[in-house]
C-alpha cells in the first residue's frame, strides 16, 4: 500500500512548523495554518534556505500534534 505525504515542515518566522501538504500550493498572500495553530503567509513556505532551517527551532507543539495522529 502506498503512503503519501500529508504534511511538510517549513522554517517560517518564529519556528520550523508542520503544515498540511496542500499549504505548499497556496498562493502568496494567502494565510496558511500549521498543526499547532501558528499562521504564516504562504509565501514564507517557498524558497527557504538551508540557513533558514538551521536558525529556526522545531515547533514541539506541531511535533506533538503529528505524533498523536500516528497509529
Amino acid at each position: 500500500m502506498a503512503t503519501f505525504l500529508t504534511y511538510i515542515w517549513r522554517p517560517v518566522t518564529g519556528g520550523r512548523h508542520a503544515f498540511p501538504v496542500a499549504a505548499r500550493k497556496a498562493p502568496a498572500g494567502q494565510t496558511v495554518t500549521a498543526y499547532c495553530g501558528a499562521t504564516a503567509d504562504a509565501a514564507e513556505l517557498h524558497d527557504r534556505t538551508e540557513d533558514d532551517w538551521v536558525r529556526e527551532h522545531t515547533c514541539m507543539n506541531c511535533w506533538y500534534a503529528l505524533a498523536k495522529q500516528q497509529p
